[in-house]
């Protein structure tokens, strides 16, 4: 989506929810401007925004601006502090962040979207949002002219960034894919109409004919309200068949409660994963040792595939595949 412009509405405070990195940051007051970034861990676009976040700190904040992370978690897992500094760390983010775990901050901006930045001037109004992937210069564009408006600033200015990735850069094509899939029972879009057992272990047959972006369950499964997972003590190997249009995919899991790592095979086309295997795939294979996104496929092209995933990893989790639309421009562009 493009930048949007706002009324001169004050921005509300950061309030309710837990610091787990830096001090607490008070939008007004602080004579400084403020970019405020909704994200959650587990979600592709905001991953794929958090490079350009990430530099926008690096490069403005000497220059007076403050950047703010709001963890607002779609999954339950992901409400859990130990884990969102896990991901603070491993991403490096730099930065204030804030668990926004009861949606309040969320609800005091009325935000409705992952990943979403909100543009906010020296004097504490909001100025702009964004929400989505893309438009990155115009934002860059905006928080330059928020920095240029505290009181005795000269400059100058940084160049601004360039393209992190060649589907980021001016002409790249971006096509209808398969929306985000959700493995469990509350926005799940499954396949198994007619022996769904909601909240227990259940033994799952593969109708063999399929529909494009729904999931079907083989095997051994327990469907809960987020996500699918194989219960303990299951005979048979747990399969989940989907076919899909997508670049990249990716699924949000979570390893065994227990504390094992989970191990779960990539198959496309009925063959082992290959030449498009993700970079969390070795040898056709995911190791999953803790709750996060893990990528599965990273394909260069739009294509039509039929994906296969086998377990016999007892307590693993699937929560939610979502995939990649845009490609590099052509070399004509």
């Amino acid at each position: 989506m493009t930048q949007e412009e706002t009324g001169p509405v004050y921005a509300p405070e950061l309030e309710g929810g837990e610091w787990l990195q830096g001090d607490p940051v008070a939008i007004r007051g602080s004579g400084k401007p403020v970019l405020i970034d909704f994200w959650d861990y587990t979600c592709v676009n905001c991953l794929r925004t958090l490079p350009y976040v990430k530099e926008w700190h690096r490069k403005y904040a000497e220059l007076g601006l403050m950047v703010v992370g709001v963890h607002t978690p779609e999954f339950s897992f992901a409400k859990k502090p130990e884990h969102v500094r896990r991901a603070i760390a491993s991403l490096g983010i730099e930065y204030p962040v804030v668990l926004d775990a009861d949606f309040k901050i969320w609800q005091a901006y009325t935000n409705r979207y992952w990943p979403a930045k909100y543009f906010i001037d020296v004097s504490g109004k909001l100025r702009a949002h964004h929400t989505g992937e893309g438009g990155y210069n115009e934002s860059e564009q905006a928080l330059q002219a928020l920095i240029s408006e505290q009181e005795g600033f000269t400059g100058p200015l940084p160049e601004l960034m360039e393209a992190v990735r060649p589907e980021d850069e001016t002409g790249a094509v971006c096509y209808r894919v398969t929306p985000e899939l959700y493995c469990g029972l509350g926005r799940g879009n499954i396949g198994n109409i007619m022996n769904i057992a909601p909240d227990q272990p259940s033994t799952y047959t593969d109708p063999g004919k399929h529909v494009q972006g729904m999931l079907y369950y083989e095997g051994d499964w327990i469907l809960q309200t987020e996500n699918a997972a194989r219960p303990y003590g299951a005979r048979r190997t747990s399969r989940m068949h989907l076919d899909y249009m997508g670049a990249d995919l990716n699924l949000v899991l979570h390893p065994p409660i227990t504390g094992e790592t989970g191990t779960l095979r990539v198959l496309i086309d009925g063959e082992p994963v290959g030449a498009i295997a993700g970079e969390d795939v070795k040898d056709g294979a995911v190791s999953i040792d803790s709750p996060r996104m893990y990528s599965l496929i990273r394909n260069a092209e739009v294509e039509q595939h039929t994906l296969t995933l086998e377990t016999e990893s007892d307590g693993l989790a699937a929560f939610a595949f979502t995939f990649t639309s845009c490609v590099a421009p052509p070399p004509d562009a």
